[in-house]
């Protein structure tokens, strides 16, 4: 709809005729008269008549038309659209996720089939990026390096659609979760304070890459930037040998001494996820301790028409000076070249 912006502009309306009516009238004696003895012909033959007379109403009609639209362009009239949601400004969230070897063990279980820790990660991960409305996500992906895959961004989409995309041994089979920590840190250490997490989920110990897991928390630490650490990985599970069946400890490469030392160092907390379960458990109990922003903020986007009042009232003047001068040069010429 169209609005006014400063719609008390519109009390200066009537000012013209108000100093028209309540200002003194100059002394006709104060100035002197200058006798033009073709001053009928100038004006038309007649000081008077109808033809005068309409000439005046249309003068009148005219500056009165171009006050308005002056007035009305001092009232700063404004298109204004619907209402347009804009996310609140939220935590700064960055996921490392491995792919080493290790995630590609079948230890978890999806309605009673076995299912691979990446399976189970990326559903569990998917449903924790899309409930962080607000928030900026993004996604660091490791094995026997570690990448960026999206930077910081809203479009929680992409970053879901990304991380689906992922498989195991992308970019080796071994854990580098120093440089993880390292990479995530570099995209979260220029952003706002009070809002930058970073939580890593790993099935096994640092054995490849160049930075050391306790020195890169150490740099979280002096940054600020809180992290949270995962464990994944089945405690005991069923296989079958030579020997027949035994049970065996999937997850013994998991490192989780330092998992927790990481966390404990940066102010975040240490999780171990062995199900599909526990792990959905772990993903709602970092949004309750790092909670979403709050309601979005709506604003009415504003398209500003003044120009169009204002440019209208530039044209009618020029018309108006057009008016007032043209004629009278005219006739002047007209009876100089007559005389």
């Amino acid at each position: 709809m169209i609005t006014f912006l400063w719609p008390l502009a519109f009390l200066a309306l009537p000012l013209p005729f108000l100093v028209r009516y309540f200002a003194k009238p100059a002394d006709p004696g104060l100035s002197g008269a200058l006798r033009v003895p073709f001053f009928k012909s100038v004006f038309g033959g007649a000081s008077g008549g109808a033809g005068a007379e309409n000439r005046s109403l249309w003068k009148l009609t005219l500056a009165s038309l171009i006050w308005v639209l002056l007035v009305t362009a001092l009232a700063r009239p404004a298109f204004v659209g619907p209402e347009v949601p804009l996310p609140a400004e939220g935590r700064d969230v960055m996921l490392a996720i491995d792919l080493s070897g290790s995630m590609d063990e079948q230890d978890f279980a999806v309605g009673g089939r076995p299912s691979t820790r990446l399976h189970v990660v990326k559903a569990t991960a998917d449903t924790f990026i899309e409930s962080r409305k607000g928030d900026r996500v993004g996604l660091v992906l490791f094995s026997d390096r570690a990448y960026l895959q999206a930077p910081l961004t809203f479009d929680r989409n992409a970053v879901r659609d990304l991380l689906d995309e992922a498989e195991v041994g992308l970019t080796g089979q071994k854990t580098a979760i120093g440089d993880a920590i390292a990479i995530s840190l570099k995209r979260l250490k220029d952003r706002p304070e009070n809002g930058r997490v970073l939580v890593l989920l790993t099935d096994g110990a640092n054995n490849s890459g160049v930075m050391e897991p306790l020195k890169a928390a150490t740099l979280a630490e002096e940054l600020g930037i809180k992290i949270y650490t995962i464990g994944v990985g089945a405690e005991a599970m069923t296989v079958n040998t030579r020997f027949g069946q035994q049970l065996v400890n999937p997850s013994a490469d998991l490192d989780e001494g330092v998992l927790k030392e990481i966390a404990d160092m940066t102010g975040g907390k240490y999780f171990r996820a062995t199900n599909v379960e526990g792990l959905a458990t772990v993903y709602r109990e970092i949004d309750r301790l790092e909670p979403v922003a709050g309601d979005p903020v709506h604003i009415r986007p504003e398209v500003a028409l003044y120009y169009w009042p204002a440019g209208a009232a530039l044209i009618l003047a020029a018309l108006f000076a057009l008016i007032l001068v043209v004629p009278t040069t005219f006739s002047r010429r007209h009876s100089v070249a007559g005389g």
